[in-house]
């Protein structure tokens, strides 16, 4: 089995232990990166979905919005991010929120409704076989695109999944579907 560095995932708020599971499913390490210093130790990080004004807040407080962006400047260094992480990376959010700027995207807060109002759709993905079932609950809708940004899926016309760089942002939660297929992808980056 090959062997990976470790991963972290932003450990603020929100599905921290549902990417971790994931990831020890495929046999990877992972820290729980809440200050700076844990974000050196780690090779990629994911972002996983919560409430993201409150992870704002926690960022700030701790330092590591301003660790994130540094080390982000090169753009060797995979973030996967879902939902609220997704938001936390966008240029612009709508309503107004301050935002770490790293993806170039426009998107929009909960823009499919409350949480009763959450839903499962099956999606057709970039580089998977079979559909793959798409889980939104309270999601933000990618309302414009700037630059160089390659679309992975969509729903009803709107990108769902896109990728910068090594940036992924998807506005689905695939870490409560038990579908390990675009974790698995992820890791390519360290094939």
């Amino acid at each position: 089995m090959k062997k990976y560095p470790p991963l972290g995932i932003l450990a603020m708020q929100g599905d921290i232990q549902e990417h971790q599971k994931i990831l020890w499913d495929l046999g990877i390490e992972t820290i729980w990166v809440k200050k700076p210093e844990d974000l050196k130790k780690v090779e990629g990080l994911f972002l996983p979905g919560g409430e993201s004004s409150t992870m704002l807040r926690l960022l700030s407080f701790t330092g590591l919005d301003i660790a994130i962006n540094e080390r982000c400047q090169k753009k060797d260094f995979p973030m996967f991010a879902t939902c609220a992480g997704t938001i936390l990376l966008a240029r612009d959010v709508i309503p107004d929120q301050r935002s770490l700027s790293l993806l170039d995207i426009k998107i929009q807060r909960n823009a499919y409704g409350r949480q009763v109002e959450s839903f499962e759709v099956p999606l057709q993905i970039d580089g998977l076989d079979e559909l793959f079932t798409g889980i939104f609950i309270r999601a933000p809708k990618i309302i414009e695109l700037y630059g160089e940004i390659e679309i992975l899926s969509t729903y009803r016309e709107s990108p769902v999944f896109i990728r910068q760089d090594k940036i992924w942002g998807l506005t689905f939660h695939p870490e409560i579907s038990q579908d390990t297929r675009i974790h698995k992808k992820f890791l390519e980056y360290w094939d």
